[in-house]
C-alpha cells in the first residue's frame, strides 16, 4: 500500500499537535523543572536525583486523552496511528519535559502488537491513566530480548532487568524473562513486593533510568514465549520513530534558541548572527532538524500504512536523529558562547536530553550497521 500524501498527516493531526503545543506552552515551563532538579547539579556529588516529574500536569494529559490516543478504541482509547504518536512525541521533545508518556507510548506499541486478552487489558489501564515501561535489556544493553538475565518460574520471576526507562515514574512494568519454553513478556507493578528500583546515575535531568531488581515477584503472562521476540521485532519500528520524533522536537527547540540569540548577542558593535562564522552553522542546524524530521513521519507513514518498509525507515530516522541530537546539541552550546555552559543557561538541559536520547536504542552508527542488512 502506497503511502498516503504528507505522510497522512492530515487537519485532525495538525489540530492535535497545535494543542499539545498550547497545552506544553501553557503548563510546562522550565522553571517548573528547574524547581524539581534543584541541587541535583552535579550527578556524581549533588543531592541524590529522583524521578520527580509534575504530577498535576500528568493528570491533566490524562484528562486530555493523551495516554488515550494510541490506544486501539476497543480499549478504550482513541484508536490513533504512529504519525500521530509522532507529532505528541516532537511536542514532548521541545518542551523537555519530564514526564513518563514517551516511555507508556513506547509500551502502548508493544502491547498493542501483542494483542492477546492480557495485553489489551493493560491497554485499557493505560487510556484509564495508568503510566508503564518496558524492561528488557541485560547488563550490556542488547535490544534482543533472548538476552535478558531475568528468570521465570510458575509465573515467578528474579533477575536484573537494566537501563529500564523512567522507572520511578511509572506504574507498570513490562519485562523479558526467559522461562522454560523461551523468552516471553510479563506485566508487573512497580510497587509490587519483591521490585527493588536502583536509580542509574545519568546526565539527563528529564528523565530517570534505573536497574530494576526482581526477587520472586509474581508477574502476569502477557506473551507467550514463541510470540514474544516478533511482538518486539515488529513494535521496534515504532518505539525507535517516536524517540527520533523527540529527537526533532527538541533539536527544533535548539536551532530556534540559538537562532534568536544570535540576533541580540552582540560583537564588534553587530548581532553575531550577522557573521558567516555563526550564520552557517545555524543554517547547518535548520537542513539537519529538517532532514530529520521528514524521516521521522517517512517512517511513522510506513509503519501505518507499508509495515514491510517500517523497520528500514525507522532505522533511518533515528541514525539522522541521532547525528542531529549531537550536531544541534553541540552548536547550540558553542554558539551561545560562555553562557551556553553555564547551569543557567536552559541550552544545557537540552544538550544533556538529547545526549541521552542520542544512544537510546542505539546511536547513528550502531543503527546503519543494523541498517546495512535492510537495504
Amino acid at each position: 500500500m502506497a503511502q498516503p500524501k504528507d505522510y497522512g498527516f492530515d487537519e485532525d493531526q495538525s489540530m492535535i499537535k497545535d494543542s499539545i503545543r498550547k497545552f506544553l506552552d501553557k503548563t510546562a515551563p522550565m522553571g517548573e523543572l528547574r524547581k524539581s532538579i534543584e541541587g541535583t547539579e552535579d550527578p556524581y556529588h549533588g543531592k541524590k536525583r529522583l524521578g520527580s516529574f509534575d504530577r498535576k500536569v500528568w493528570q491533566e494529559m490524562v484528562a486530555l486523552g493523551w495516554t488515550a490516543l494510541t490506544v486501539p478504541e476497543a480499549q478504550g482509547g482513541a484508536g490513533m496511528n504512529l504519525v500521530t504518536a509522532a507529532s505528541l512525541c516532537e511536542e514532548l521533545g521541545r518542551a523537555a519535559i519530564a514526564t513518563p508518556l514517551t516511555t507508556t507510548l513506547h509500551s502502548t506499541f508493544v502491547l498493542r502488537e501483542a494483542n492477546t486478552d492480557a495485553s489489551n487489558e493493560c491497554l485499557g489501564k493505560i487510556a484509564e491513566g495508568q503510566s508503564c515501561t518496558l524492561a528488557i535489556q541485560d547488563a550490556a544493553g542488547s535490544f534482543d530480548i533472548t538476552d535478558t538475565e531475568v528468570r521465570e518460574v510458575d509465573g515467578v520471576l528474579n533477575g536484573v532487568a537494566y537501563f529500564v526507562q523512567d522507572a520511578q515514574k511509572t506504574d507498570l512494568i513490562i519485562v523479558a524473562a526467559r522461562g522454560t519454553d523461551g523468552v516471553g513478556l510479563y506485566l508487573l507493578p512497580v510497587s509490587a513486593a519483591g521490585v527493588v528500583v536502583q536509580p542509574d546515575t545519568i546526565v539527563d535531568l528529564t528523565r530517570d533510568q534505573a536497574r530494576v531488581s526482581l526477587s520472586n515477584v509474581a508477574a502476569e503472562s502477557l506473551v507467550a514465549a514463541e510470540q514474544a521476540a516478533g511482538v518486539m521485532r515488529q513494535s521496534m519500528p515504532a518505539i525507535l520513530t517516536m524517540i527520533s520524533a523527540d529527537i526533532a522536537g527538541a533539536a527544533e527547540w535548539q536551532l530556534q534558541t540559538t537562532a534568536e540569540y544570535a540576533k541580540i548577542r552582540t560583537q564588534f558593535d553587530r548581532p553575531i548572527g550577522f557573521f558567516q562564522a555563526v550564520k552557517h552553522p545555524i543554517v547547518n542546524m535548520m537542513i539537519s532538524v529538517d532532514e530529520t524530521r521528514s524521516l521521522v513521519y517517512n517512517a511513522a507513514c510506513a509503519y501505518d500504512f507499508e509495515p514491510e518498509d517500517a523497520a528500514k525507515f525507522a532505522r533511518m530516522a533515528k541514525s539522522s536523529a541521532s547525528d542531529t541530537a549531537n550536531f544541534c546539541s553541540n552548536r547550540s552550546v558553542q554558539l551561545h558562547g560562555g553562557i551556553g555552559f553555564t547551569w543557567e543557561a536552559d541550552v544545557q538541559i537540552y544538550f544533556k536530553r538529547q545526549m541521552h536520547n542520542q544512544y537510546l536504542y542505539g546511536d547513528g552508527a550502531w543503527q546503519r550497521q543494523e541498517l546495512g542488512a535492510l537495504v
